[in-house]
């Protein structure tokens, strides 16, 4: 079955398109990618979803809401069309959308109760509109409304595709937020644990826009990092973050290291006297350690360690890993045949496929749902 899948993370610079054969039922799939791009925002409507996210109005939400609906149709029949493939083949679409705000922890409100929330744009009936594929789409809230945390859903995928009979594996994503899933030599799909460790390169993202005047949106190939002296002081402090001390079940966003995080530590940063370079050191090391220091909620130590994302095209952050972690090797899932920057879109695509045929595959001890459900829900063709 052909199946497209669609993602826009927490960086919010694109849309991940990718084209999936999927066959098999329950846990034993056959998944193989057939073809993947990405189309990124054009610079002004990244910023406008930027702003939205910290300061929109409902107008700006609605008109956004539709707005992104129309750029992931473009990115699913684009990705078709580059693969050669005509949409009356494709069973179903699965978009993740954009997440504009995630409240996993709950909120009192009166009368009611407690309340978990979280919202993605990215109109799914746009989308089947537009395509005439069938879509499946707003996946984190049936998890939520189960009393988990609605994230990180990736770790479901990397136990169908790494997972290893003989060695613990940990498998880390670093986009805006980093998480990380950790394969137990031989597990189950019950023993998968998973959590966010806190921001992947959101706040390098941040530090670089600020020292650059918005002139960069990333720190290319590490250099500014590279090129910096980590501030040991200012990390400690970066490091008794109360996010950072939480046990797993775990995830978070832009809510917790988002704008007014990086305006602080840019603020602490010039105030200890840090040049430009040094601002880009200490936030890349900042990701670095939380990653590493995450080891202290997995069950075992594990034997090898994969990466992918945006942060692992980032040689600098990537040397920090491998000397932090104390030998253990660190490689990029690309060593196991996969493209890691097609993996997110891959996840949708097989939780789409895993909710037609009604199989549950959130991970309640990963998420701290009550139990396992179907995630998402369907816009007919």
């Amino acid at each position: 079955m052909y199946v497209i899948g669609l993602m826009s993370g927490t960086s919010a610079d694109g849309v991940d398109a990718a084209l999936v054969d999927i066959r098999g039922t329950g846990h034993d799939l056959k998944i193989t990618l057939k073809a993947f791009r990405t189309f990124p925002y054009p610079t002004a409507f990244r910023e406008r979803l930027l702003q939205v996210m910290t300061g929109g109005t409902v107008e700006d939400v609605c008109h956004l809401n539709g707005a992104l609906g129309e750029w992931f149709a473009r990115a699913a029949l684009k990705v078709l069309k580059a693969a050669g493939v005509s949409p009356r083949r494709v069973a179903l679409i699965g978009s993740h959308g954009q997440t504009l705000h995630h409240l996993p922890k709950p909120r009192r409100e009166p009368v009611i109760g407690s309340v978990r929330s979280t919202l993605q744009l990215g109109a799914p009936a746009v989308i089947a509109e537009r395509t005439g594929i069938t879509t499946v789409a707003d996946f984190r809230s049936r998890d939520l409304a189960a009393g988990g945390e609605g994230a990180p859903l990736t770790p479901y995928l990397h136990y169908l595709l790494f997972r290893h009979p003989s060695r613990a594996r940990a498998v880390v994503n670093i986009g805006g937020i980093c998480n990380l899933t950790y394969l137990p030599a031989g597990g189950a799909l019950q023993s998968v644990r998973a959590f966010d460790t806190g921001p992947g390169n959101m706040v390098v993202d941040g530090a670089v826009r600020h020292v650059t005047g918005g002139r960069h949106q990333f720190d290319r190939s590490g250099r500014l990092a590279r090129a910096g002296k980590v501030d040991e002081g200012l990390l400690r402090r970066l490091l008794q973050h109360p996010f950072l001390r939480r046990r797993p079940p775990k995830s978070t966003g832009r809510e917790e290291f988002g704008e007014r995080f990086i305006d602080r530590f840019v603020l602490l940063g010039r105030l200890a006297g840090l040049v430009d370079a040094d601002l880009v050191a200490t936030a890349t090391a900042f990701t670095a350690r939380t990653i590493v220091d995450a080891q202290k909620f997995l069950p075992r130590r594990v034997a090898e360690v994969f990466i992918s994302g945006g942060g692992a095209r980032n040689p600098t952050l990537v040397r920090m890993l491998q000397e932090a972690w104390e030998g253990i090797p660190v490689r990029p899932v690309e060593a196991l045949g996969w493209n890691g920057r097609a993996l997110e879109a891959v996840a949708f695509a097989v939780l789409a496929y895993q909710h037609a045929k009604g199989v549950p595959c959130n991970l309640p001890q990963v998420t701290g749902a009550k139990r396992a459900v179907v995630l998402g829900m369907i816009v007919p063709h």
